[in-house]
């Protein structure tokens, strides 16, 4: 979506007028293939950060992009993303040779050490991680949208061609995520560190269908993305994640095929790279139209060489993992490039150069000796370890050449890390840094580490002694960090509630506090039952809600105490819910701040406070959960004194 002037089709005369010359583009471009115009005699390399801005002190996203681009108005590296809380930097392409890495992590380090600057006026600060563990549902309305047409034209085009009545998430790991949303801004929780590799023509398809092959193996060692509102997920569940978010399509009782157009292809790419752009014409309806000034093939037939506009607009509105680019170099020759998705932002720029390094190497490497790839793989396997990656990262077993059954972590030591150090010599890259880089994906490797197995073991062994919420801001505050130090992941102490030592919280709303495993009964279940399943879990507080999940009542354990008192000794018949709930509970939204919740439960001296959205049950806070916020606040309140206090001496 770099591209600034673009419209939805409101009109069919807009329509016609973008697929002419969307078709025109598809022509010239076969022109320049076929009479050899690309640019075929160097290779570059290139990058595009992604990164979400959140608060200092609180750790939660911070919707600022807009202010901080006013003051970046001289660096035309940094752009705007999809959500108010995140920012983009676009690196320098370097020629793949010599010091072109070790280059692009100290451009990447300087880039964001200047938006540091301008973040530090705001009390905010970078954070390098593919989805943010902090963010929380309501960052993704519509209203953290950033304000750029583009942006609106592409979320009311998604939109317009939604066949459900919701995008909807379904992701399962350890815990599982089941939510509805009313956007395709869910899409704002992904970051990426996009890599792109210039191609020759004549290597294309040979080249492309090996970046398939390798999307497998870069997802399960540099994965980092496991945590998703509060749920462990899958190891890189950006892939999940991005997918679902612009997916428009629903069930149906009938058996038609539909790709979502976040998708790894159907099969392995032969003949020319035009396949890719006739299928993702033929498959996905054109979304959006651009101001179109040029005639592509009029250009091409006097010799020039046309933008193709109305081709990459289409293009960035179809999101294949390894994604085809045209673009023209600073000579004036087209060129073409493969663009790698797969690999999440972070969680430290050595660590993203080093999964750069890796794919890199490993894709010049595996060149070198396959001159065709689909001769020793099936495409079906290919896409299978593409999904067992994501879900289960470097504890995946691939499905690799002759059939052979491979760990992960056999695969990259003994087999890929060679061809991709081969591969780094083979374009004369500095040694230095072929050791530097390659040598931490072989320690990740070789310790079994990586950003997703420290995110998720931090966080089961945080859920032991803090609140979920605190529990996800210590993930957070310790990722931080470590990433200014620049650190390995691999070498990274798990997080632990020390990392809150600098947490303050403020504006805290009952979403990010509330217990949504709930035991709930319905108004014709015995109060014997409400009893034992209270004494079972250890609850004072049940909600009572009718078969649609809507909030019709609440039961304590002061009414059961009531009701037994009362009839204690007598023989009476068995009793219902219904006889002694409270009809209309005093009840908060998911978007209320703590104070105001805590205010409510003070003044009506009640012990708890069900969360609904509209009539539907979806959490419930009580006065413990208030007793843990502020016992937890009043124990950093001392550490800080006494960090204080040995400070002076």
């Amino acid at each position: 979506m770099g591209f600034q002037k673009v419209n939805t089709l409101e009109s069919k005369d807009t329509m016609a007028e973008f697929v002419r010359h969307l078709l025109d583009d598809v022509r010239a471009f076969e022109h320049m293939l076929e009479n050899d115009w690309f640019e075929s005699d160097i290779t570059r390399i290139g990058a595009e950060q992604e990164m979400c801005l959140i608060d200092k002190q609180t750790f939660k996203p911070a919707p600022i992009n807009m202010q901080v681009m006013e003051h970046m108005a001289e660096h035309p590296w940094c752009v705007t993303e999809l959500a108010k809380f995140n920012l983009e930097t676009n690196l320098t392409p370097h020629e793949f040779t010599g010091d072109c890495l070790s280059k692009l992590e100290a451009e990447n380090l300087q880039y964001l050490g200047a938006i540091q600057k301008v973040l530090d006026k705001f009390g905010a600060t970078t954070i390098l991680c593919g989805i943010l563990p902090t963010l929380r549902k309501f960052d993704l309305e519509m209203h953290n949208l950033t304000p750029k047409d583009r942006y609106f034209a592409l979320m009311a085009a998604i939109s317009k061609h939604l066949l459900g009545t919701a995008f909807e998430l379904r992701v399962e790991g350890i815990d599982e995520l089941l939510v509805r949303h009313d956007s395709p801004l869910l899409e704002a929780c992904n970051t990426s560190f996009q890599v792109h590799l210039q191609v020759s023509p004549k290597d294309f398809v040979k080249m492309y269908n090996i970046a398939q092959t390798l999307a497998a193996p870069v997802t399960a060692i540099a994965a980092n993305s496991p945590l998703v509102f509060g749920r462990r997920l899958w190891h890189e569940t950006r892939i999940a994640l991005f997918q679902q978010s612009l997916d428009t399509r629903t069930t149906s009782d009938h058996m038609r095929e539909r790709l979502p157009r976040v998708n790894f292809g159907n099969d392995w790419l032969r003949g020319e790279i035009t396949q890719i752009y006739k299928e993702d014409i033929s498959r996905f309806r054109v979304l959006l139209a651009g101001e179109i000034e040029e005639e592509s093939l009029e250009m091409v037939r006097q010799g020039q060489v046309p933008k193709l506009r109305a081709l990459q607009i289409h293009n960035s509105t179809v999101y294949r993992w390894n994604r085809p680019c045209y673009g023209i170099s600073p000579n004036g020759k087209p060129h073409l490039r493969i663009e790698n998705r797969v690999m999440p932002a972070g969680p430290t720029v050595v660590d993203a150069t080093a999964n750069a390094a890796f794919w890199l190497g490993a894709m010049t490497g595996m060149g070198l000796h396959y001159e065709d790839i689909t001769k020793h793989l099936d495409f079906a396997d290919v896409r299978d370890n593409f999904l067992k990656a994501a879900k289960f990262g470097i504890d995946t077993t691939f499905s690799w050449l002759k059939d052979k059954k491979v760990p992960v972590k056999d695969l990259i030591l003994h087999e890929l890390l060679p061809l991709a150090k081969e591969g780094l010599k083979h374009r004369k890259v500095k040694s230095a840094d072929i050791s530097k880089y390659l040598g931490i994906i072989e320690e990740r490797a070789k310790e079994h580490r990586t950003g997703a197995r420290w995110a998720l073991r931090s966080f089961t062994a945080l859920q032991q002694e803090v609140t979920h919420e605190e529990a996800l801001t210590a993930i957070t505050a310790c990722t931080v960090q470590n990433q200014q130090e620049n650190k390995p992941v691999h070498t990274w102490a798990e997080a632990s509630a020390a990392d809150l030592r600098d947490w303050r919280p403020s504006s805290m709303k009952v979403e990010e506090f509330m217990s949504t495993d709930l035991f709930t009964v319905q108004k014709e279940d015995l109060i014997e039952l409400v009893a034992e399943i209270m004494d079972w879990r250890r609850i004072r507080y049940m909600p009572v809600e009718n078969p649609k999940g809507e909030l019709v009542g609440l039961i304590s354990s002061r009414m059961l105490l009531r009701h037994f008192a009362k009839h204690k000794g007598l023989e009476i018949a068995p009793a219902c819910v219904q006889e002694i709930m409270i009809e209309k509970p005093i009840t908060v939204t998911a978007d209320t701040s703590i104070m105001e919740a805590m205010r409510k439960m003070r003044e009506l001296k009640i012990g708890c406070l069900p969360v609904v959205k509209g009539k539907d049950l979806v959490g419930i806070i009580t006065e413990m959960d208030f007793l843990r916020i502020t016992s937890r606040l009043m124990e950093r309140m001392e550490q800080a004194a006494a960090d204080k206090e040995k400070d002076k001496k």
